[in-house]
């Protein structure tokens, strides 16, 4: 069975506007292309509704509420790995939210050193412009922008 993740993608600005997070941790650390994500995270179908698991992870990414605002499902993604992703947009326009307070994780580092590290999920979000989300977003999630897009004109 293929990994089921789901996502909440903010958009402002009439969706000329979108919130990305960069995926902390070391592998991460010194990309840019490629490294930015929606965020999102796994979750069980059997156990939980997608919109309720995309909010969790919003909430547990990033440490604030998402805006609590009607979702408009995008579809569902699949990566070239076979992960799956559903995401959800939402109009953030006026969203006011607390500093971002970031999960994090711990793993093996440096590898096979036996020595275990703490990371942020993710180190920084920063809202951008569509073509530039396009650039910076792992490639499984870029329909995502487009579907977006025809959706809101």
């Amino acid at each position: 069975m293929p990994v089921t993740s789901a996502g909440l993608l903010l958009h402002r600005a009439a969706a000329t506007e979108v919130l990305i997070a960069h995926m902390g941790g070391p592998f991460w650390a010194r990309r840019d292309a490629g490294a930015w994500s929606i965020p999102k995270g796994e979750y069980d179908p059997e156990r939980e509704d997608a919109t309720a698991a995309a909010a969790r992870e919003f909430r547990e990414e990033l440490g604030v509420d998402p805006p609590s605002v009607p979702l408009l499902e995008l579809g569902t993604f699949a990566y070239a790995s076979g992960k799956r992703v559903t995401v959800f947009a939402a109009d953030a326009d006026g969203w006011r939210h607390p500093p971002f307070a970031y999960g994090r994780f711990e793993m093996e580092w440096p590898p096979r050193s036996g020595r275990r590290a703490s990371f942020p999920e993710v180190d920084r979000a920063e809202w951008t412009d569509v073509t530039r989300a396009r650039d910076l977003l792992v490639a499984g999630q870029r329909p995502a922008l487009d579907v977006l897009a025809a959706l809101l004109g």
